[in-house]
């Protein structure tokens, strides 16, 4: 009988502590489509949500509640009215796209608490939720009919 050797193993796991707090970092810089839906419906005010994008884009369709802010206008004068004791949530297009990275690290380096929402629009979209069109901000309405926009 021929032994196999794992190619995952190669470089063997790292130990189960060393994974947890890789792990938990990890989820201090990202959050996802599913739980940013989860505290809009909530009503969480703790967090802005941040449409990275051209404003172009936002009015096409939005995350409802998202505030329009385009990552290439952020710098100390634009950012001056934003409360510092918000986390904002970055996001964009998608995993094709690094506006919500470019936002969130803009953000943070202007002294701002910032997670960036992984794969934008797009996993937004793929999780069922609804967009937001036009100027209005919108909102993520909770428990609604399947039949139901989702948005208001």
């Amino acid at each position: 009988m021929q032994q196999t050797t794992s190619v995952v193993l190669q470089i063997p796991a790292p130990l189960p502590a060393d994974s947890a707090a890789y792990m938990q970092a990890k989820l201090a810089y990202h959050t996802d489509a599913w739980d940013v839906a989860a505290d809009l419906k909530a009503g969480v005010d703790e967090i802005v949500v941040v449409d990275t994008r051209a404003h172009s884009h936002y009015l096409a369709g939005h995350i409802p509640g998202a505030i329009s802010f385009p990552h290439r206008t952020m710098d100390a004068q634009s950012t001056a009215g934003l409360d510092r004791d918000k986390t904002y949530v970055t996001y964009c297009d998608g995993i094709g796209c690094n506006g919500s990275t470019q936002g969130a690290y803009k953000l943070a380096a202007l002294g701002f608490k910032v997670k960036e929402m992984l794969g934008g629009v797009d996993f937004w979209l793929r999780d069922g939720h609804p967009l937001a069109n036009g100027e209005a901000a919108g909102r993520l309405v909770p428990d609604l009919p399947p039949s139901s926009c989702g948005c208001a």
